[in-house]
């Protein structure tokens, strides 16, 4: 698994929107979490600690993991709203 799979610049056919090269490890400068990387079906979607617990899981770490925490956060308060 790389971090791609979790970031809203790799497209379909496996290449970075960017035009980076795909990282082999869990850290990319680039990085751009979508709940929809981690929820497909947003019906999934619990809370900010499932989102960030999944990351976690997965091997992300440090400023990729605290934008994945900050995209949970917005999605939670997105969904308070409605």
């Amino acid at each position: 698994m790389i971090i791609c799979e979790f970031c809203l610049n790799h497209t379909l056919d496996g290449r970075c929107q960017l035009g980076l090269k795909l990282p082999k490890g869990m850290s990319c400068h680039d990085f751009q979490p979508g709940i929809q990387k981690f929820c497909s079906d947003p019906k999934d979607f619990i809370g900010q600690n499932q989102i960030v617990e999944m990351a976690t899981f997965f091997g992300l770490r440090k400023k990729e993991l605290k934008k994945v925490r900050q995209m949970a956060d917005r999605e939670a308060s997105v969904r308070l709203r409605f």
